[in-house]
């Protein structure tokens, strides 16, 4: 049960720490490059979209795989590394839930009704989150890899 519970775990984080990383410097350097705001915030609106789905589902599987383990194993024998992962991952998950409940939804209201330069400003405040939980994801890494 515990290879399951790893395996979807991992998914998880590939998904969501993977995704961030294109979306933030990959894809946004390049789209800014080459459209200007009334093409390049629809096209990433729309990624964007796509690609939180795609993290809601990681958050729930990386939280409830996480806490299986935990559960099975045993919270209190666990290392301060798990405990740091446990408690960053739900600092993590917290941080998107606000990017993709709320300011998703603005960026959303403002591209339909053509305000680029609002959608811009929200848009820089989703990056900005972003960036943010891509470090608070490599401290994650680092803390499962030391028993700390």
């Amino acid at each position: 049960m515990m290879r399951y519970l790893l395996l979807a775990h991992l998914a998880g984080v590939i998904v969501w720490i993977g995704g961030m990383f294109f979306a933030h410097f990959c894809l946004r350097p390049v789209a800014t490059l080459q459209l200007p705001p009334p093409q390049r915030l629809p096209l990433m609106t729309a990624v964007l979209g796509r690609f939180f789905a795609a993290v809601a589902v990681s958050v729930i599987a990386i939280l409830g795989s996480g806490f299986a383990m935990v559960a099975i194993s045993g919270f209190a024998g666990g290392t301060m590394g798990r405990h740091l992962m446990m408690g960053i991952g739900v600092a993590m998950a917290l941080i998107f839930a606000v990017i993709y409940l709320r300011l998703y939804p603005q960026l959303r209201a403002r591209i339909d009704a053509g305000e680029w330069q609002a959608g811009g400003a929200v848009l820089d405040r989703i990056r900005r989150l972003v960036v943010v939980n891509l470090g608070l994801g490599t401290l994650t890494m680092l803390a499962a890899m030391v028993p700390l």
